[in-house]
This record gives C-alpha cells, structure tokens and sequence, in this order.
C-alpha cells in the first residue's frame, strides 16, 4: 500500500503548500546563479535584466548596466564589428542564432571569450518585445584549441624539418649532376612518392677511362633509413667494382657478394639492378650491360622504333650466393636514345582504382612521341607522371642518346 498524503491542518496536502513556494525560490536562484551568463535586453540592445554569474565574470554590479549599457557595449572591438555586421542582422531575420563566438571585456579590460546565443520574445500580438541572450563562459575552450593549434603548428614544423631531411637524405644518394659523355645527351628525374620516406631508386652514370663509361639505375626494397643505408651502400660498392674489373656481369656479382652477406638478418635488403659500360666506337656508342631481377632498358632507335632490350633470367640481387644475371651488348647510334627505369613508373595507377601503366602502355606512350633524345624523353615522362592519380612507389628514370651530329 501506499503511504497516505501529509496534510495540513486545512487538509490541503503539504507538498501543495510548500513546493511552488520552493520552486519559485530555486528557479530565481538558478537565473542568477546558473553556470552560464542570462541578460534580457530591449529591441534597441539597452541590457534590461542581467544574472549575477554574467556580472560576476564582467567585475560590473546590476546598477551599471541596467537600463545604461547595450549588450554591444560589453562587447571587444572586433566582436563589436561583427554584432552589427552579421550577428544583430541575423537576429532581425530569423529570430534566433546561437553558438557564436564572441569576446566581451571585462572592467579591468581583459578580454572574456564566449559563446552567445540569443533569441527574440515575442508578445500576444506576435510583435517583438525583448532580446534573451545566454553567454557561455568559452575560456577552457579557447584555451584547448590555442593549444590544439600550438600542437599542430609544432607537428607541422616537425613534418616540414622531416620532409627537407628527407628531401636532403635523398638527394645524397643521388649525383649531383649527370655526367655527360662526348657525342651524347643525359637526362634524369627522380619522383619521391611521399615526402616523409625516403626511397630505394638510385642511378649514376660516371667516367670509367679510355673512353668508357658506367651506368647503373637500381631499386632497393623497401622505403626508410634501412633502404637508405643499403641504397648507398649498393651505389658506392657498384662505382668501386666497376673501377677494378667493369665487367658488368662481374660488378653485379660484387654488388651482390655485399648484399647477401647480411641476408639472414631480419633487416636484409635486396634490390634489382641494371648495370652497363658505354664504349664509344665510331660515331656510336656500344652499351654492355647486365641486370638482376630488373625491368628492361627501352631503346628508341633514330626512326622512332621503339622496343625492349630483354635481360630475363636475372634474379634479384642479394638473395643468391650465387647469383644469375641477364646480359647483352646493345648498339647506339647516332639519333638512338637508351632509357632506363625503376617498376615504380609501369606500376603506377592511371585513374583511381584504375589499371596500372604496364609495360606495353609504357612502350605506346614513347613510341607515339616518334624520335627523341633523352631531355625531351624525359620530360614526356615527367608529365606522364602528373598526370597519374596515384604513384605509390617511388619512380627513378635516367637517359642517354647519341647526338645526330
């Protein structure tokens, strides 16, 4: 059973009695001392009724603003612009807005971030008759997006010193300049896939004495320091093998006596590679080269015919004791242009989601340009490459062909 009603002696129950009376007290207490700002101000902004909680964050008593100040006139300078400008505007229109972020001034001149919403009373006749605002104390928000901006200013200047360590990590392991032989032209491009790894792809091309010339493009496995230490590691032990026996069948076997020497340890690299010895010949050049596991040179002939120099049969470098390589001799002459290349450009997307560039696809695009020379090969192939929707490799291209003089 339920407890009987308490009554009063007029027999009126005492909830009846005491709780309006309660109610009444709490809800005047709440206005004043609510967590948040209240003012009720006239259609002209004249503050009619403020609570004690905005007062007390502003330093003001009641007597100053009441019937004295407009809300506008507690108001920053730049926030007092935008009042007038777009935020009493918006009121007019629509009746109500709410969230915006505003600064008020406080009696010592401090500045008082806040969140104001406000909306207009209307009377019995549908006519407006006052303006009740709420004001959010937005001080801890401030301050946690200044520090959410401080932190990411700080990680964008991280990423900024990342990305030129990068930048500079990677240009070491590369030439500076691309040597030119006599009777020919040169050209190179490097395509960094992201800019806070450093890649695998390396190329060179260096004077060998009496009239020949060394050549290598390769691609490490992997991105990061790891791939970066084997990447130099792999251009230098080339340069030095090919100075004592530039054999290219026997340069790569040094190359790879280096590399699989650390093949049990969890961070073996391995890489393929193509390497080759120019020698010049009458007004031509003979290119011996030699590859593992990479894709094909590209040889453009004077007319325009345009096919791969196959070297199948290689394997990658750094995973046998013994390795395999795949070698042949290639005749240049005058006219003739030799490009070589990294897979991170046939493996590249043409359109989202899309077929990658493959090799025919590479084959058709330089073909179609008819004969070149290896600055405008080049340059074909580097807006080949803008032209992607997604590189996610990064893309090394080196190119040499006999001038027609």
């Amino acid at each position: 059973m339920s407890e009987p009603a308490r009554r009063r002696p007029d027999n009126r129950p005492v909830e009846e009695v005491m709780f309006p009376a309660l109610l009444e007290d709490d809800i005047d207490d709440l206005y004043d001392n609510a967590p948040c700002g209240f003012l009720s101000t006239l259609l002209d902004g004249t503050i009619a009724k403020v609570n004690v909680t905005l007062l007390d964050w502003l330093g003001r008593s009641r007597e100053e603003l009441v019937g004295h100040c407009r809300f506008v006139d507690l108001l920053a300078t730049g926030s007092r612009l935008y009042h007038e400008t777009h935020f009493a505007p918006l009121l007019r229109m629509q009746g109500q807005i709410g969230g915006v972020a505003l600064e008020l001034r406080t009696v010592e001149g401090a500045s008082l971030p806040v969140l104001v919403t406000s909306a207009v009373k209307t009377g019995g006749d549908g006519e407006p008759v006052l303006i009740r605002t709420t004001v959010f104390d937005a001080r801890e928000r401030r301050a946690y997006e200044t520090e959410l901006l401080r932190a990411r200013q700080s990680a964008d200047q991280d990423r900024e010193r990342l990305r030129l360590l990068v930048t500079g990590l990677q240009r070491s392991l590369l030439p500076a300049t691309l040597a030119v032989p006599p009777g020919m032209a040169t050209a190179a491009l490097y395509h960094m896939a992201s800019p806070d790894e450093v890649g695998g792809d390396f190329y060179d091309l260096f004077p060998l004495g009496g009239h020949r010339w060394g050549f290598f493009l390769g691609d490490v496995r992997g991105k990061g320091i790891g791939a970066a230490a084997v990447t130099a590691a792999a251009r230098y032990t080339l340069r030095a093998a090919a100075v004592y026996d530039p054999e290219p069948a026997a340069v790569l076997a040094n190359l790879n006596a280096v590399l699989y020497q650390d093949y049990r340890n969890r961070g073996h690299r391995h890489c393929t590679v193509i390497f080759g010895v120019l020698e010049r010949e009458g007004t031509g050049y003979t290119a011996s080269i030699a590859a593992g596991g990479h894709p094909p040179a590209l040889l453009i002939r004077a007319n325009g015919a345009t096919d791969y120099q196959s070297t199948d049969g290689g394997t990658l470098i750094g995973i046998l004791a013994e390795p395999r390589v795949a070698a042949r001799t290639i005749r240049l002459d005058p006219g003739d242009t030799l490009i070589l290349y990294s897979d991170g450009l046939t493996e590249a997307r043409t359109a989202p989601h899309g077929e990658r560039l493959g090799d025919d696809a590479l084959r058709d695009f330089i073909e179609s340009r008819g004969p070149t020379e290896a600055a405008a090969a080049v340059r074909a192939l580097t807006g080949l490459l803008a032209g992607f929707d997604e590189v996610d490799d990064d893309v090394a291209v080196m190119a040499f062909s006999v001038s027609r003089e």
